[in-house]
């Protein structure tokens, strides 16, 4: 293998939601570059960021009926027990909600927790105050999915934050997807809120670093107690 192409394994590709906002910001670097070039320097710092926020890297998903997996590269920023949405008709009593906060850093493309089939979707319009905070889950602008699976139904939140002003859905409804695979990706600073049946137990504690696609969030096909968990 050559260098050219170990160097080429280690970048990630983009994804194509990505392309528009990169060549903008390349396209201003090159011109800030021609009036003054720090200010160019500058504008190129910020596209390389624009290009790794876009980032799409593959991810190796573990496969099991029952394992919620994370949708979201992030830190798991609360796990508590919350009423879901009312537009995804999961009830009216609370159930364990995970939230996974992604800052700008963070790659921003979603994926399913679960296999199963994308029984609704609702989007409603709303704020963009900070995601972390827990009214961002009622307040902010979100899009809501419901997947079915054979041990249980899972509600899925992607939810706008501070800067996110787009959120982008790539599935419909009646849609079936697997574990890991993409359905979504939110602009510039977000969370996902992932709301599971009533008993289940989060299997990742909070201020963990959560991978989207690899890292598993609760199991539903086990009656597992909850882990604990010791920083070092």
């Amino acid at each position: 293998m050559s260098i050219l192409d170990s160097i080429q394994r280690q970048i990630p590709p983009i994804h194509k939601e990505g392309y528009p906002f990169i060549g903008i910001f390349a396209a201003a670097s090159i011109f800030l570059m021609w009036l003054w070039s720090p200010l160019g320097w500058i504008g190129t710092i910020i596209t390389v960021w624009c290009a790794l926020f876009f980032r799409d890297p593959a991810r190796t998903t573990p496969i099991r009926d029952g394992l919620v997996i994370s949708p979201a590269d992030g830190r798991v920023s609360m796990i508590t027990m919350a009423l879901p949405p009312a537009e995804l008709g999961l009830g009216d009593k609370p159930l364990p909600r995970v939230s996974v906060f992604m800052s700008v850093f963070n790659c921003h493309v979603n994926r399913s927790p679960v296999a199963g089939r994308v029984d609704r979707i609702a989007y409603r319009p709303g704020l963009f105050i900070n995601a972390e905070l827990d009214k961002a889950s009622e307040d902010n602008e979100r899009n809501s999915l419901v997947i079915s699976t054979n041990v249980g139904r899972i509600g899925v939140v992607q939810i706008a934050g501070l800067v996110a002003k787009r959120i982008v859905c790539f599935v419909k409804e009646g849609q079936s997807l697997g574990a890991g695979e993409r359905f979504g990706l939110i602009r510039f600073g977000s969370r996902l809120d992932v709301y599971l049946p009533i008993g289940s137990r989060a299997l990742v504690s909070e201020g963990q670093t959560a991978i989207a696609g690899e890292t598993v969030l609760a199991d539903l096909a086990t009656d597992d107690l909850a882990r604990t968990y010791r920083t070092s």
